[in-house]
C-alpha cells in the first residue's frame, strides 16, 4: 500500500481521496500515514465498518457504493480507490458503476482498482475461490470499459512481491525467473513474448480523467 501511495497518488497532501469498498480501512490508514487529510472510505458491510470504528480509524460510514456516488456533485474528488470491488458488479451493474465514479472524479483526478487477473496462469484460484465474483478482467477488457466511459489513459500494473527484507528480495528474485518462464512459453507457442504480459493473480490498474 505504501509503493502504490508513493508511486501513484498526487503530490499535494489536500487532495480529496474516497475508498470505495473501504472494508475495515487499512489502506486508509496508510494513506492518512503517507500525510493525506482529506480521506474518506465507504463500505457496504456493517461488521466491517463497526471493526473500523473498533480500531480508531475514522472518516468511514456503511453505504452502498452506487447510493454513495450517486450523492456526490461532479467533480469533487481528486483520487477514488475501489480494491476487490469490481468483480463484485455484474456487467451491466459495473457500466453504471464506471459511468459514476468518471462523473465524480475532477479533470486530472485518478481511479485505481485491484481486481482478479483473467490473463494469470493461476486466475481461476482468485476468481473461483469467491461466490459472489461475477467478472475478471484483462489488460485489454479493463482498458476497453473505462475508456469507453471517458477515461484518457489506463495503466497496468503486475501485482508482485515488494522487497522489503531478505526474504521478500528472495521470493521477488524468484518469482522474476518464473515470470521469464512464462514469457518464453508464450513466445513458443504465439511466437512473440510480449513484455508487457501480467501474470499475477491480481493486478493493479490506475485510470486517468
Amino acid at each position: 500500500m505504501r509503493k502504490i501511495i508513493t508511486k501513484h497518488f498526487p503530490k499535494n497532501k489536500d487532495a480529496s481521496i474516497l475508498d470505495l469498498g473501504c472494508g475495515h480501512g487499512a489502506f486508509i490508514h496508510f494513506i492518512r500515514e503517507a500525510g493525506y487529510t482529506d480521506v474518506i472510505g465507504v463500505d457496504r458491510s456493517s461488521e466491517q465498518v463497526k471493526e473500523a470504528n473498533r480500531l480508531g480509524i475514522k472518516g468511514i460510514s456503511q453505504s452502498d457504493l452506487m447510493e454513495k456516488l450517486n450523492s456526490l456533485p461532479s467533480e469533487c474528488e481528486n483520487v477514488i480507490i475501489s480494491f476487490d470491488v469490481i468483480e463484485h458488479f455484474t456487467k451491466g451493474e459495473l457500466l453504471f458503476f464506471v459511468d459514476e465514479v468518471f462523473r465524480v472524479l475532477k479533470k486530472n483526478g485518478i481511479w485505481i482498482l485491484h481486481t482478479p487477473n483473467g490473463e494469470s496462469p493461476f486466475f481461476g484460484k482468485v476468481f473461483f475461490g469467491d461466490v459472489t465474483h461475477e467478472m475478471a478482467f484483462t489488460r485489454t477488457s479493463i482498458s476497453q470499459l473505462l475508456k469507453s466511459s471517458g477515461f484518457n489513459r489506463v495503466s497496468c500494473y503486475e501485482d508482485t512481491p515488494v522487497p522489503h527484507g531478505l526474504k521478500s528480495v528472495t521470493r521477488f528474485f524468484l518469482w522474476k525467473c518464473i515470470r521469464g518462464m512464462l514469457r518464453f512459453y508464450l513466445t513458443v507457442e504465439n511466437h512473440c513474448g510480449e513484455k508487457e504480459c501480467i501474470f499475477t493473480q491480481n493486478f493493479l490498474v490506475v485510470a486517468e480523467k
